[in-house]
């Protein structure tokens, strides 16, 4: 049972995972040690699953972002989760969801002819509507 202090702890290191235990033990009124074994124990118990940087895609040239609803014709999904697999490049995340289609894709591309290139390639395997982000 997570209390008011983990909370705290899960707050400030969504907002910055590489605070020091010190930092961080300040901004929840705990010693260092104190906060670093809370941490651990959200860590063991799997509340913590992990710690990611966050990273500006337009910066390194993926200029486009766009969401792809995945309709297959199939219920044999294989084909387009292997061609998924092989476009890590381009793939940030890939959804099963219900309602309007099997999947949501969401990549990122530097180009409208690197997008469409994919598309070709992701119509082999299956149908889709796509959305481009126009402001986030």
């Amino acid at each position: 049972m997570l209390d008011n202090t983990d909370m705290r702890i899960l707050d400030e290191l969504s907002k910055n995972s590489r605070i020091t235990m010190k930092e961080l033990g300040e901004k929840v009124h705990l010693t260092g040690p104190a906060t670093s074994a809370r941490v651990e124990k959200l860590e063991d118990s799997g509340v913590i699953e992990g710690y990611t940087v966050k990273v500006n895609v337009a910066k390194l040239g993926f200029v486009i972002h766009a969401f792809i609803t995945i309709i297959t014709e199939s219920i044999f999904h294989q084909s387009y989760l292997s061609f998924v697999n092989t476009k890590k490049e381009y793939v940030l995340n890939n959804y099963k969801i219900s309602g309007d289609g099997c999947y949501i894709l969401e990549c990122k591309f530097r180009s409208n002819e690197e997008m469409n290139h994919f598309l070709e390639e992701l119509n082999q395997h299956a149908n889709y509507k796509l959305a481009i982000v126009i402001n986030k």
